[in-house]
């Protein structure tokens, strides 16, 4: 039996086996007539098949013949034909989508080629690929991420600032507001399909609301944040509202991140934690640390991929608010405008990083490949944690920061994807497929970004010149 996934087990095999007898028998118990089949492409789009309960014992078998070729990155016309694998572990029955036809389900896919390879430009392959290199050395790679995204009760097609749902501001307690509502029913929608909600609270800036996740290992979690994405719009529609992950929709307000949480463990110990020294942090997590920082400005892209990404990292000042975007490669305990924070914890499990750089827009698979890439590299070749940085960053000067050693991130899009172009660190965790395919789209769009000529524009020069 084919399942999709190489070098299996028996024992594993027959773990496959009881999960897709499961599921058989969980739609036939729950009438459920619509079954999703969700997978992504090279950009994070979300693309799905739905297929009918009937037809699942075979897609089990056989999987789900598709063009490859109709997917951002997956294949070229002469090598079209790839094959949907359902993955049975993924599976979760959304029963707030129901309505009058019934409840449905999903499950994600892992995608192959005709001879039932692995397809490279799969990103949950990449993501699979990079967490087998880390299990070679013992490792297993937990995230947590905190999802930042906006309210709006209407989204302008003239390109105009859209409207939030709220005045709110951070842990703001909105009483009969949307956007307290809102949580509540997306937190129980969330809950309801099995993704542990840790928290959930009004952000900084008007209609901003943040939702963090519980820990899992970095599969699960990239699993989740393209459920949560989904899941998040569809009760934001529900409510006549709009829900958007764009990194940087007003001018003069906080963008949205995702600033993620990062955790290595051998076995049951967390591979972070040294009891003895002074930082509590073992050998291992400060080499992760400086595997992050030196290639932090080669993995931007990935993590920051849109041009609007980079009017998040490089915002304009504004009066009266302190600026807590990490802009430039450096790592504190308290200081949230560094790149990476070592956040104080209590138990010896909970000994993580965080990354504060990441998109809530980004592509969860690739991300999670290439931070674990870079931390993996830092550990190999025995990289040195440089000084942390416990000042605002933005505070300083320009030759303050040289002077510390702390290098600018990309300061757009296209700075990133050149230097992105070249990382033998990124080109090797991605794939030379997916790695040529992400360059080549993301130059096309920062050429396109260039050439328009905007608002601004027009209304600083069209009279003056």
């Amino acid at each position: 039996m084919q399942t999709g996934h190489k070098g299996t087990t028996i024992k594993e095999a027959s773990a496959v086996d009881r999960q897709q007898e499961f599921v058989l028998r969980t739609l036939e118990e729950r009438d459920i007539r619509f079954v999703r089949l969700w997978f992504t492409d090279v950009l994070g789009t979300l693309k799905s098949v739905s297929v009918a309960p009937a037809e699942l014992e075979s897609a089990f078998s056989e999987g789900i013949g598709f063009d490859g070729s109709a997917i951002e990155g997956f294949a070229r016309v002469y090598e079209s034909d790839m094959i949907a694998m359902p993955d049975p572990t993924t599976f979760q029955v959304f029963p707030f989508e129901g309505g009058a036809t019934g409840e449905s389900a999903r499950m994600f896919c892992d995608i192959l080629n005709p001879d039932g390879s692995p397809c490279w430009a799969d990103p949950r392959h990449v993501l699979r690929r990079a967490l087998s290199r880390a299990a070679e050395h013992g490792f297993t790679f937990y995230t947590h991420p905190e999802i930042e995204f906006f309210l709006f009760a209407d989204l302008p097609k003239d390109g105009s600032d859209p409207t939030p749902v709220d005045d709110g501001g951070y842990f703001d307690h909105t009483t009969h507001a949307v956007a307290r509502d809102f949580r509540r029913q997306a937190v129980t929608a969330l809950e309801r399909i099995g993704i542990s909600v840790e928290f959930s609270h009004h952000e900084v800036a008007p209609g901003q609301q943040e939702i963090d996740l519980r820990y899992a290992d970095a599969l699960a979690t990239a699993d989740n944040i393209m459920t949560f994405r989904h899941v998040i719009k569809e009760v934001a529609l529900s409510s006549n509202v709009h829900a958007s992950f764009m990194p940087k929709p007003f001018t003069d307000q906080p963008g949205s991140g995702m600033h993620t949480h990062l955790s290595l463990f051998e076995g049951e110990r967390n591979a972070f934690h040294d009891p003895a020294d002074a930082m509590k942090m073992s050998k291992t997590g400060k080499a992760f640390i400086a595997g992050l920082l030196r290639h932090a400005r080669e993995y931007t892209a990935i993590t920051n991929q849109w041009v609007n990404s980079y009017k998040r990292l490089f915002p304009q000042p504004v009066p009266n608010r302190t600026t807590e975007s990490p802009a430039y490669v450096c790592w504190g305990h308290a200081n949230r405008s560094a790149l990476v924070r070592v956040p104080a914890y209590g138990k010896p499990n909970s000994a993580r990083v965080e990354l504060r750089s990441l998109d809530s827009a980004s592509n969860p698979y690739l991300a999670f490949a290439v931070l674990l890439g870079a931390g993996l590299k830092g550990i190999a070749e025995g990289y040195e944690l440089p000084p942390g940085a416990e000042d605002d960053v933005w505070a300083l000067s320009d030759a303050e920061r040289r002077a510390a050693g702390y290098d600018a991130l990309p300061g757009d899009l296209s700075e990133a994807i050149e230097v992105m172009a070249g990382s033998e660190l990124v080109a090797e965790v991605l794939g030379e497929q997916v790695f040529d395919f992400f360059l080549k789209n993301k130059r096309a769009e920062s050429e396109e970004y260039r050439r328009q000529v905007t608002p601004y524009e027009r209304k600083h020069y069209l009279g003056a010149l």
